[in-house]
């Protein structure tokens, strides 16, 4: 079964899947993951099983929308004085928190079910943010690298590491930002 959007947004179905959300969360934090069940979510959520068998099918589907949702930005990119810089900083820290424990959890609930509604998500939040970027540096008029060429040459061999290799150290970040931003080399 594939997740739904919230059909009203606000209301019953909005505090159902908040509700959902954290209790998902709380017990992640509390429990092995193994000892998670829907009826225990339910419980915790004060909803019926059946109401997340209805939303989300099942308990995979359950956590790959809740990874989705917590992989969601809540701030822009910070200013550091240079978009390079910027990007570098938000690179660094977008391949540390995706790197960590909790965030190849999390890259592992979103890819484990076959609907890529929540995948698509998570590439629509990454995009965000460089968007975010590549306007700063279209409005101080500094040359920047394509939302392609940053998704194909920084974030994708980025999450390649983190899936497949060692995750990528601050080095390794450098290196990927230099290739398309070959001008100057910013240290940290």
């Amino acid at each position: 079964m594939v997740s739904r959007e919230n059909p009203r947004p606000g209301g019953r179905s909005a505090r159902v899947q908040a509700s959902v959300h954290q209790a998902v969360h709380d017990m992640l934090v509390a429990m092995d993951r193994a000892e998670v069940t829907i009826p225990l979510i339910a419980q915790r959520a004060n909803v019926t099983p059946s109401t997340i068998y209805r939303r989300w099918g099942d308990l995979q589907e359950l956590l790959a929308d809740v990874a989705a949702s917590r992989l969601q930005p809540e701030t822009e990119p910070a200013k550091t004085g240079s978009v390079r810089a910027d990007l570098q900083a938000w690179t660094e820290q977008y391949a540390d928190e995706m790197s960590s424990g909790a965030g190849r959890q999390m890259i592992r609930d979103i890819l484990s079910v076959p609907d890529t509604a929540n995948a698509e998500k998570c590439s629509g939040y990454t995009q965000q943010q460089l968007r975010v970027l590549i306007a700063r540096a279209q409005e101080r008029g500094e040359p920047f690298p394509t939302l392609t060429e940053l998704m194909d040459y920084v974030i994708s061999p980025i999450m390649y590491r983190i899936l497949f290799e060692q995750p990528p150290n601050a080095d390794c970040v450098r290196g990927l930002i230099s290739r398309v931003m070959p001008e100057a080399v910013v240290k940290s």
